[in-house]
């Protein structure tokens, strides 16, 4: 369990409000080094952000405002893409900044300290709640903590195939995940999802023989149409017409067979295309994974995954 202080940036933290009624209660936010957020309501033509915190106006300078800046190692989207957002900083001081008073801030500091604690704290198989940030064809982007970034593969999001994981999240959701990864090296973690998603036969034993439920049309292969039943559970379906990809559909459910690790469906109806992310449910509530085996035990074919 990541620390409170560390959280994502936009997840409520109950202690914040008590330091943000007044300067003094700033003040001894900034003796105690105290991690706080607030929205951002401006960056400006230098890339300099601007923080509405209620007594007052926090002022971010451009190489305080993101992990990297300094360096060169990030770009200044990074900085510019947080006006009217939710964001963390620590308090460093106060200043005169042109005729008003304003708090003095730091993002990357904040960013900084929870990075060594991640460093430190995770281990592959810690399972962690990280909020979608963005998305790209090849992956979905997340904040562990702090606006640090780490990145769940689109082919490590489900079992069930997807081409763009916006099938699959919407930015600003909070998801769980399971650390594959930790490069302390380059300050890295790699992150799954669909181990958390159920094995094939938790999400079979949702089905049974001659039912008719709905579906999503993920593939259309030359031998057939995969039909996604739940994120981590597709079947196979006969050719047909008029059948396109991420539409939605009704099947009719004719063999479950789990030692081929095969549902054999019968599509009876077609949709409309799907307008919003599949819902999914998780099947794994600890903190800690050491093997996922998703195959049923029935099965010749072995597929697992092993953190270590």
């Amino acid at each position: 369990m990541i620390k409170e202080a560390f959280r994502p940036e936009g997840t409520e933290r109950a202690e914040e409000q008590q330091y943000l009624k007044s300067e003094q209660s700033l003040m001894r936010a900034c003796e105690e080094q105290v991690i706080l957020q607030a929205r951002c309501t401006l960056c400006d033509s230098g890339h300099n952000l601007y923080v509405e915190l209620g007594s007052m106006t926090g002022y971010i300078p451009r190489e305080e405002a993101a992990m990297g800046i300094r360096e060169g190692s990030v770009k200044d989207v990074a900085i510019i893409t947080r006006v009217n957002k939710m964001i963390c900083f620590v308090v460093k001081g106060f200043m005169e900044l042109g005729n008003r008073r304003v708090a003095l801030l730091s993002r990357r500091e904040a960013q900084e300290r929870c990075m060594e604690y991640l460093l430190e704290t995770l281990r592959p198989g810690m399972v962690v709640d990280a909020r979608i940030t963005h998305m790209e064809q090849f992956g979905a982007f997340v904040d562990l903590g702090c606006g640090v970034v780490s990145m769940i593969p689109i082919d490590r999001i489900s079992v069930s195939r997807i081409r763009h994981p916006d099938h699959r999240f919407l930015c600003g959701m909070t998801v769980r995940a399971v650390v594959l990864q930790v490069d302390r090296e380059n300050r890295r973690f790699l992150l799954s999802h669909k181990e958390l998603l159920g094995t094939w036969e938790e999400n079979a034993r949702n089905f049974e023989v001659g039912q008719t439920v709905g579906g999503i049309i993920r593939s259309i292969e030359n031998y057939g149409i995969f039909v996604e039943l739940t994120p981590n559970l597709a079947g196979l379906a006969e050719l047909t017409e008029n059948a396109e990809v991420d539409r939605y559909v009704g099947v009719y459910i004719k063999s479950i067979l789990p030692e081929k690790m095969k549902i054999k469906l019968a599509i009876v109806d077609m949709g409309d295309p799907i307008d919003k992310p599949a819902p999914f449910t998780y099947y794994y509530s600890d903190r800690k994974m050491e093997r996922w085996v998703y195959s049923p035990p029935e099965s010749n074919r072995l597929m697992e995954q092993v953190f270590e």
